[in-house]
């Protein structure tokens, strides 16, 4: 009796699955996996050939061409609930009737296929959070995402659905793409669409995407940053692109890691939009970085693009031969100390993180709200040769709100509310620069992540506001003279230089840089251009 009993409710389950789907448009679905647990999806991710088991049971996989984010091939519906909010500057618009062509198509490619459905949730905080269904084809996306997001608590209807199907190639003529790569989201249906593409920081990026859309008519302000928390309640957090550091300093064996990336500031405090992290694994060690070297070998862990020695089966993060971004996928648990709350208190440090390898940046500066402001608008960081294909020589990088991709919003929308809780809470913001010292990329050298280490110490001291400072001749923010413990030569960048007139020259160039960078930003930038240059008039007139 208990296993007829057994049956019929599987029997219920499975109808109440395909209801639930074809009340979505996916009728004929071969196959649907519901919320498998991380287990199950690794077993059938290896059954179905989709990666190889790595010698400490991770999971490696490869996403073929795509290697990264297709950021032109992103595409917002423009209706009601976009015409008047999204800032189309930074976003291809789609129409509602292709969009709708594209659902279809996308719909009918997905009958008779396999599919994997999550049913999980974006934002630690159960006021603002977000619940999401994921579908994919691929049972490794299916754990990908399940790492990343975090579990519901109770059976809240799916807010925002997103189907990923790699093998669905748009037609650019039929759905007005640019190429056969599509993401696209409607944000007053709640659906993203994402085809032609394996890589899975897609669908994460996308969730992201749409909480900076609908966050900040909650009052929330959404964060492209890390953040972590001392022993004393001290909560930073950290603004920062790609190779600037913000995973790596943030996962700190001293301080209790709330999250590596995505972040929302709510009345109540921080909270964790993730319930995992997705760091980058090129010349990932245990000795720079043992906690998340650590990570990459625990069970379960997903390894995209990571080269896998074929004898040792174990993962060679130094090899960059399929691609400079290689990543690695694990739960928040996969960190010792992480927060299991993925909430904290406001923030008592705000810092802000930039790789400059033209070595004209101090190592630390002290920031005003209003330069917050601006450095916060322009995310400024620099690629240098390896960072990605092509990039031979240093590349000055300005990405609004240290993630212009996936805004939805005008930048000034975060930058205000920005600068009202630093103002409400009193928070202070640093500049912190781990790029290069003495010089630019080829002539100094980059600073040492034990003196990064160092420095970021001493702020979340305290440190910074008890020592002299100066102002800086070319950004106005103020420089410590001196910390306890720190070689102090190396805390003004322009006595690092051998040729102090090819310093000046290198300066007034970045300056230039931030200028014109700035101005695409139109009325009201000028004020904030003069809070966060210390000469922009001159140097603009010449």
């Amino acid at each position: 009796m208990n296993a007829i009993h057994k049956l019929t409710e599987v029997e219920l389950e499975e109808q109440m699955i395909r209801a639930q789907l074809a009340k979505f448009g996916l009728r004929w679905t071969n196959c649907v996996s519901w919320n498998a647990n991380e287990a199950e999806l690794f077993q059938v991710a290896v059954d179905r050939e989709e990666g190889t088991i790595t010698a400490t049971g991770a999971l490696a996989v490869s996403t073929g061409a795509h290697t990264g984010r297709s950021p032109k091939d992103k595409f917002i519906v423009r209706n009601a609930a976009s015409e008047g909010t999204v800032w189309w500057d930074n976003a291809a618009a789609m129409s509602q009737q292709d969009f709708e062509k594209l659902r279809v198509d996308m719909l009918l490619h997905a009958r008779m296929k396999s599919l994997f459905v999550q049913d999980l949730v974006g934002g630690a905080d159960p006021q603002h959070a977000l619940p999401v269904r994921v579908i994919t084809e691929h049972a490794w996306q299916a754990l990908f995402i399940r790492h990343l997001l975090r579990k519901p608590v109770g059976d809240a209807a799916p807010k925002l659905h997103i189907i990923c199907l790699p093998s669905f190639r748009a037609d650019p003529v039929r759905h007005n793409t640019r190429s056969e790569t599509v993401i696209a989201m409607d944000l007053k249906a709640g659906i993203v669409l994402i085809g032609g593409t394996h890589y899975a920081g897609e669908i994460k990026k996308s969730v992201f995407t749409v909480l900076n859309h609908l966050l900040p008519d909650q009052n929330v302000l959404p964060m492209h940053c890390s953040a972590n928390v001392g022993g004393k309640g001290d909560t930073a957090i950290f603004f920062g692109l790609s190779g600037t550091g913000k995973t790596t300093l943030s996962t700190d064996a001293k301080r209790s890691l709330i999250g590596d990336d995505e972040h929302g500031w709510s009345e109540r405090g921080v909270f964790n939009f993730e319930g995992g992290c997705y760091a980058k694994a090129i010349n990932l060690s245990a000795e720079k970085e043992p906690e998340i070297f650590a990570a990459s070998h625990r069970f379960g862990t997903v390894l995209e693009n990571v080269t896998i020695n074929p004898k040792t089966r174990l993962p060679d993060f130094s090899d960059g031969s399929k691609t400079e971004n290689t990543r690695i996928a694990y739960p928040l648990d996969a960190i010792t100390n992480a927060s299991t709350s993925g909430m904290a208190q406001h923030p008592k440090a705000i810092i802000m993180l930039t790789c400059d390898a033209f070595g004209v940046l101090p190592p630390v500066a002290r920031l005003t709200p209003d330069q917050a402001v601006f450095h916060f608008m322009s995310g400024y960081t620099a690629k240098v040769a390896g960072t990605e294909r092509g990039v031979t020589e240093p590349q000055a990088t300005f990405s609004a709100c240290f993630g212009a991709p996936f805004l939805t919003r005008h930048p000034t929308v975060y930058a205000n509310m920005l600068r009202e809780r630093m103002r409400k809470h009193n928070v202070p913001c640093y500049l912190l620069n781990t790029g290069w010292s003495g010089g630019g990329v080829g002539v100094g050298q980059r600073m040492p992540l034990a003196f990064t280490r160092q420095v970021l110490a001493a702020v979340l001291a305290g440190e910074m506001e008890a020592v002299a400072v100066r102002t800086d001749h070319n950004f106005g923010f103020t420089v410590p003279m001196a910390l306890p413990g720190i070689d102090q030569s190396k805390l003004d960048p322009r006595k690092s230089w051998k040729d102090t007139n090819a310093y000046d020259t290198a300066a007034d160039q970045l300056v230039q840089r931030f200028i014109r960078n700035f101005e695409k930003f139109g009325v009201g930038s000028a004020s904030l251009m003069n809070a966060g240059l210390a000469q922009p008039m001159r140097l603009a007139a010449e």
